[in-house]
């Protein structure tokens, strides 16, 4: 993030801060104590068809989102991420018109959800985190109905069907349906009509891992195809797979928005180095353990685990084989987003 510096009005003390991905933050002075508010003007893009400023949301006395400002560009597939009770499903809920908002302006393809509900709804596939349909009704006359409903041409809906697996399923009635089955069926419905914008909550929750690579592989075509993705999961692995970027939210204030590498940096997260050897010994973990640049050694048997910077890399292999190891292999894991929204979110 790129760091500006304000003036205290009070005091006239300069104090340097780092531009967040939100409207305003609130500081005291550390030199006169004063309270004040410092407001981020956002550079709004042609590119970005999803773009939330300011959202704030209250349930009752309880602020379930607090002025959080984001925007998914054209063609992205973006992560949002968060622990439970963190205000994601809220978020998602108004991002699609369904619930009031209390402050703040959301747009999709430059129309404003509250203004131009219709409009702004008209190109955007949905898939709750909860799916339902009407049980006493087939899987292919769910379809129809919603075909019908979104203005669609019913002859989508069965090639839709084939496309999930449930060809087979789609004169049987919904109500016998698994979870699995419930829920690649609520992935037809969303892309029902070829929709440009895909909102989708937990598309992998209730699969098996056959399901899980067919919904990550349709994700992937669909974003191929000119699709912009806004996914919220938590299957964390599955999100750094997929994503070009990711937003996280921690107690309805959204804390990051970047690519899991540009978080990682600004965290200095650093990669692990995994060397494997034929045999190895104390002098050889000591020798690893004096690089300069090497956070932490774990041994596990043969294998030594290094945490370092990318320069020291090749100073550990020269400690390694000074020390009289003999080295079978190496590879290098970069800081995943498990271990990026951890640190952001202090669980």
């Amino acid at each position: 993030m790129a760091t500006r510096l304000v003036m205290c009005p009070h005091c006239g003390n300069t104090i340097s801060i780092e531009e967040k991905p939100v409207d305003k933050i609130y500081l005291i002075c550390p030199k006169c104590g004063k309270k004040g508010v410092v407001r981020f003007k956002h550079k709004e893009t042609k590119d970005s068809i999803i773009l939330v400023r300011g959202l704030t949301k209250y349930y009752n006395n309880h602020r379930a989102v607090s002025d959080v400002s984001f925007s998914v560009k054209r063609g992205e597939i973006f992560g949002f991420l968060g622990p439970n009770g963190a205000g994601k499903t809220t978020t998602i809920k108004a991002l699609l018109g369904l619930i009031h908002i209390n402050e703040g302006k959301i747009e999709i393809n430059g129309f404003n959800i509250r203004r131009k509900e219709k409009e702004a709804k008209r190109y955007v596939g949905y898939l709750p985190e909860r799916v339902a349909f009407y049980g006493n009704l087939t899987a292919l006359q769910n379809l129809y109905f919603y075909a019908d409903m979104r203005g669609t041409n019913r002859e989508e809906c069965k090639a839709l069907l084939e496309e999930f697996g449930l060809g087979e399923h789609a004169n049987k009635k919904v109500s016998g349906f698994s979870k699995g089955m419930l829920q690649r069926l609520g992935m037809a419905r969303a892309i029902l009509g070829n929709p440009s914008v895909l909102i989708l909550d937990e598309p992998t929750g209730g699969l098996d891992p056959r399901g899980v690579v067919l919904i990550r592989n349709k994700i992937k075509e669909l974003n191929k195809k000119g699709a912009t993705l806004f996914v919220s999961s938590h299957v964390l692995s599955e999100v750094q797979a997929i994503c070009d970027r990711v937003g996280i939210i921690n107690r309805g204030v959204l804390v990051a928005e970047d690519s899991v590498s540009k978080l990682s940096g600004r965290l200095n997260l650093k990669p692990k180095m995994v060397v494997d050897l034929d045999k190895s010994s104390d002098t050889i973990v000591d020798a690893v353990r004096m690089v300069e640049g090497v956070d932490k050694v774990h041994v596990y048997g043969r294998r030594i685990e290094v945490i370092c910077d990318a320069p020291s890399k090749v100073k550990v292999v020269l400690a390694v084989v000074n020390a009289g190891g003999n080295i079978l292999n190496i590879t290098t894991e970069e800081p995943s987003l498990e271990e990026v929204f951890i640190r952001y979110t202090g669980g």
